[in-house]
């Protein structure tokens, strides 16, 4: 163990444990993987690391790789610094490569918080995990941010524990093509646990699947700046999770609540997207917003939703393509216990050929659904303490 009261910096040190306390060595090595208070970045292998307390400045990419573990105290706060202008390759963000594990461990009352110094939405990437689990893009593929390897065969693949985990001013984009999420998860395996997370004004999507089986549970996105982000919620590449009590809001303006793809250049592809989702509430601009769809289904996507209250959007499930219609047909898309408050159209179709479809059976109504616990602008309770509420 390489241990100084300043933090410290590793070089490929296998199965060696390590930790950053204090600040009395103010001299890191010149290259490799460095972890000082105000200068956080690099990769390192086949070792755990470990954020103990108090800030750290991420000054580039952190790369958790094959073998290694990046664990996070509660109340460890990481904070980006601002990406110099078109340095591309120093774009600051959080990746756990195939093989490697993150273990988040905030409480409710001390929660670990990701932000930056630039407190405005896309002002650096966002949290990345990478996996082995399958997705429907091959048995391998490449990460469009971070260019990691993900997916592979390992339903159970465990990328780590994240808990109580605030995500802020995520979204950097490199192009209108190749943006960061707050959380983006690609072929992250069921092995792993994702839980208690917000994505707070982030300039694209607050989470997305990429293929994977992994489940993620108590979910917020709020944004509230004007025309910011892109859509709250966002699967594609066969994703077959589940998700439980998400929140997403957004007050002015931006995309959808949820956009659901299988895959874009087949829609057939398998394993067919097709998560299960229990206790949803998404709340809209209204017709403030570019794409104001609740619920966007498209490209062959099924689903299971639960307990929906989805409130002040022009369309609630908005569902395109042949194979997505069908899958309305036979109950392999669907949604019961559903709540519409200030919903101008329930549901509408459009077939692969642009003709208009009937997809009401898309839906059963119950104007006593709860959703995630809250019907309007206000958090659930299992959010407060540590994620923050509209405009703070």
């Amino acid at each position: 163990m390489f241990k100084s009261m300043w933090g410290l910096a590793i070089i490929a040190a296998a199965t060696v444990t390590t930790s950053c306390n204090d600040d009395d060595d103010p001299t890191p090595p010149e290259d490799g993987f460095v972890l000082v208070r105000d200068d956080l970045k690099g990769e390192f292998e086949g070792e755990e690391v470990i954020l103990e307390s108090g800030t750290y400045k991420l000054t580039g990419k952190l790369i958790v790789g094959a073998g290694a573990k990046l664990t996070i105290m509660p109340g460890v706060v990481i904070e980006a610094t601002q990406v110099p202008a078109n340095e591309f390759a120093s774009v600051r963000y959080i990746a756990v490569a195939q093989g490697g594990q993150i273990d988040v461990r905030g409480s409710a009352d001390n929660p670990v918080v990701m932000t930056a110094t630039e407190k405005k939405p896309g002002a650096w990437g966002g949290l990345v995990l990478c996996g082995r689990a399958p997705i429907n893009k091959g048995e391998d593929a490449v990460s469009e941010v971070g260019e990691l390897t993900y997916g592979g065969s390992v339903e159970n693949d465990n990328s780590g524990s994240i808990r109580y985990l605030r995500l802020e001013y995520t979204g950097f984009a490199y192009n209108s093509d190749k943006e960061f999420n707050g959380l983006s998860m690609f072929g992250v395996g069921s092995g792993t646990t994702i839980e208690y997370v917000q994505a707070y004004e982030g300039s694209d999507d607050g989470f997305e699947w990429f293929g994977g089986t992994v489940s993620s549970n108590y979910l917020v996105v709020t944004n509230y700046s004007e025309d910011v982000g892109d859509d709250l919620f966002d699967w594609t590449e066969g994703w077959t999770g589940s998700g439980e009590n998400w929140y997403g809001i957004r007050t002015n303006g931006g995309n959808r609540g949820i956009e659901a793809d299988n895959n874009g250049n087949d829609h057939v592809a398998t394993p067919v997207s097709n998560p299960t989702i229990r206790n949803l509430t998404l709340v809209g601009a209204g017709s403030a917003g570019s794409e104001p769809q609740a619920i966007k289904l498209r490209v062959g996507t099924k689903g299971t939703f639960d307990n929906v209250v989805l409130n002040n959007w022009s369309t609630g499930f908005d569902v395109e393509h042949d194979e997505g219609i069908s899958f309305v047909g036979d109950g392999s898309l669907v949604a019961a216990n559903v709540r519409f408050i200030n919903v101008t159209t329930k549901a509408t179709g459009k077939a692969t050929n642009g003709n208009s479809a009937n997809v009401d059976a898309i839906f059963t109504e119950n104007n006593s659904a709860t959703g995630a616990g809250t019907t309007g602008n206000e958090l659930p309770s299992w959010a407060a303490g540590w994620a923050l509420p509209i405009g703070q």
